[in-house]
């Protein structure tokens, strides 16, 4: 993820959305949609370093196969096993950074 995708994630995160013109979202139903697709990514961005770490250490060949590009098809593999998790659930860091994320939306609005 790019340094600019960061930035307006972390920009949305902290409450600059807004609902375009005629749109039916609340100012709360939108803040808490977006906080939880941010929440998913983080989460997706936090497995794939930690799937990245774990699969550092394994010697070439089964599933990565031994070619040239296996270390950038792995990578890729990772993340995509990354997301895929986060989007499914997670492992639950996602409801925790959703609840922060809203709390912290709150504490601003007051």
């Amino acid at each position: 993820m790019t340094g600019l995708a960061i930035d307006n994630v972390l920009g949305t995160a902290q409450g600059r959305y807004t609902a375009g013109p005629g749109s039916a979202l609340t100012a709360a139903s939108a803040a808490s949609g977006v906080s939880r697709q941010n929440a998913e990514e983080f989460e997706g961005i936090f497995l794939n370093t930690m799937f990245q770490q774990m699969f550092a250490g394994l010697e070439d060949g089964g599933t990565w196969g031994g070619g040239e590009g296996s270390d950038a098809w792995s990578g890729m593999l990772v993340e995509q096993y990354a997301d895929t998790i986060a989007k499914a659930g997670g492992i639950g860091i996602a409801d925790a950074v959703q609840r922060q994320l809203l709390s912290l939306q709150e504490t601003q609005g007051q």
